[in-house]
């Protein structure tokens, strides 16, 4: 992924746990102790029934949440610390979207293609972007890809990084 610039002010550090399955062969779940993943730690785990990146109804196969951002910031981008117990089974998007004027319509503003599927528990940047959550509701999309249903991805944490309009 690619660095994010020194316009950044600060990094916010969303609540993690709180990222939904975007359908029913998505599962998530949280273990305090330890996710099962790596040297103990522990995060949100994600899992599939299912191999591949795609919904069986159709659709990316994701996790998501809507994050809140305080006033008179930017989103500039993303932050996430990952680990994956096999490089076979990864985070393939990090997408952001944005309600329009229209509640029944949304703006993609971060499509951010780069796949996560580093060994080891690592930090990534998503692409630079500049995302003005005043203008309406926010979503926030980590597209996953299974090789195997045996495999799970820890989220360990989720940051917004903001810029002071």
């Amino acid at each position: 992924m690619e660095a994010v610039v020194n316009t950044v002010e600060t990094i916010m550090w969303v609540n993690h746990l709180s990222l939904l399955p975007g359908d029913s062969s998505v599962e998530t779940s949280h273990n305090a102790v330890s996710s099962g993943v790596g040297t103990g730690l522990s995060g949100l785990v994600i899992g599939s029934t299912t191999v591949g990146d795609t919904a069986p109804g159709g659709g990316n196969k994701v996790v998501q949440m809507g994050p809140e951002v305080p006033a008179g910031y930017l989103i500039k981008g993303v932050k996430i610390a990952y680990q994956n117990s096999n490089v076979r089974s990864y985070i393939t998007q990090v997408r952001i979207s944005q309600l329009q004027t229209s509640p029944s319509t949304a703006l993609v503003l971060l499509d951010d293609p780069t796949h996560l599927n580093a060994a080891g528990a690592v930090y990534a940047n998503s692409a630079v972007t500049s995302i003005d959550p005043s203008k309406g509701a926010l979503v926030l999309d980590l597209r996953v890809n299974f090789g195997d249903t045996s495999d799970r991805i820890v989220v360990r944490g989720v940051g917004l990084l903001l810029q002071k309009q």
